[in-house]
């Protein structure tokens, strides 16, 4: 912090910052003219990152030097990472998600303060790859907002605050095929009691669609927003309805890219 004006004690006062590699003799010193001063910044390339220095400040004017400061130690500061993230894992969960997964070897330089992700399609360059960013000690991301049916190449790297490490080796995932977008047809229902027996054609997808693995029906009261949901590989179930009031239920395929278009509604009294 500046000497306030009163302490200064004449004309010409400026700073003197003396310092030296912890361990060592001899100070290396430099100037600061103004009085107004409150940092110096030494530059050495040849310095390694985080090494000790013993650091004082002391003060002059015309008159002659004035008294040191306490000896503090400060470190220079930390350079960027120097290793890249190792055992990189990407799978593809949907349509539009990769999750990717990754290790990082511990190392002498350069902490990682958190870790970039970039991504790119198979036939786009790597310069025009998308980043986004971790922060701390994570070691995955979900991708989101990707396209389906699509191959993605994917490198890590760990970065902090005096720059970015070197990239992983590249992986590839591609994203699920688009769920089915036709809907189950000729849904056909029976009721007895408080049963509905349901069933339907099966779905055919289309060859740029993921295949189906089984179907969701989903039923719920009148003026509700929650559905219940029964899961099936047949192309028919039976849905109990526990209350009285007017159900609406459909029908929707299922994917691994995600469900499929959902059948129109139909609606069901029940009298239970």
């Amino acid at each position: 912090q500046p000497v306030s004006e009163e302490f200064q004690n004449g004309e010409g006062f400026g700073y003197i910052v003396a310092f030296r590699p912890n361990g060592t003799r001899g100070w290396k010193e430099k100037m600061v003219t103004s009085s107004d001063a409150s940092k110096f910044i030494y530059r050495d390339e040849s310095v390694p990152p985080l090494t000790p220095f013993e650091v004082k400040v002391g003060v002059y004017n015309n008159k002659g030097d004035g008294p040191f400061s306490p000896i503090v130690v400060i470190c220079s500061a930390e350079g960027e990472p120097t290793a890249a993230p190792i055992d990189v894992k990407a799978t593809s969960l949907s349509v539009s998600e990769i999750l990717v997964a990754w290790k990082h070897t511990k190392e002498s330089l350069g902490r990682p303060q958190g870790f970039e992700v970039g991504y790119w399609k198979d036939m786009e360059q790597e310069e025009a790859a998308e980043k986004v960013k971790t922060e701390g000690n994570e070691s995955s991301i979900l991708l989101t907002g990707l396209e389906g049916n699509t191959l993605y190449h994917l490198t890590v790297r760990a970065y902090n605050a005096a720059g970015y490490g070197p990239p992983s080796t590249a992986v590839r995932a591609a994203t699920k095929k688009s769920p089915p977008s036709q809907a189950p047809g000729n849904i056909m229902w029976i009721q007895e009691g408080s049963h509905v027996s349901l069933g339907w054609e099966p779905v055919r997808p289309l060859a740029n669609e993921s295949d189906v693995m089984g179907y969701k029906v989903l039923f719920r009261q009148e003026g509700q927003s929650n559905s219940q949901v029964i899961e099936t590989q047949k192309t028919s179930a039976v849905v109990l309805l526990p209350d009285v009031g007017v159900y609406i239920i459909e029908v929707c395929a299922v994917s691994e890219g995600g469900d499929g278009t959902s059948s129109p509604q139909i609606r069901v009294p029940s009298f239970s």
